[in-house]
């Protein structure tokens, strides 16, 4: 498998999805709410060019077990 950027990016977000799966599925553990503790951040880019006007809304909400999650895809992606 050719590793690029396209492939790395791809591995980062299955690993960011995947860990947030697992922190949905490790909720109801009061045990390890550690884990799942979120932090949001936000961008909110906008303006208004007289010919276009546009409005984005970013939200990115990271926890632990999310960032696992990458270090685990970004060490199978330098594996291959």
């Amino acid at each position: 498998m050719k590793k690029n950027n396209l492939t790395l990016v791809i591995f980062l977000l299955i690993g960011l999805l995947a860990g947030t799966i697992v922190s949905q599925l490790l909720l109801p553990f009061e045990s390890v709410s550690f884990l799942t503790k979120s932090a949001a951040f936000s961008w909110e880019p906008k303006a208004d060019l007289q010919l276009i006007k546009y409005d984005f809304k970013i939200q990115v909400k990271l926890n632990l077990t999310s960032l696992l999650g990458l270090a685990a895809a970004f060490w199978i992606y330098r594996k291959l």
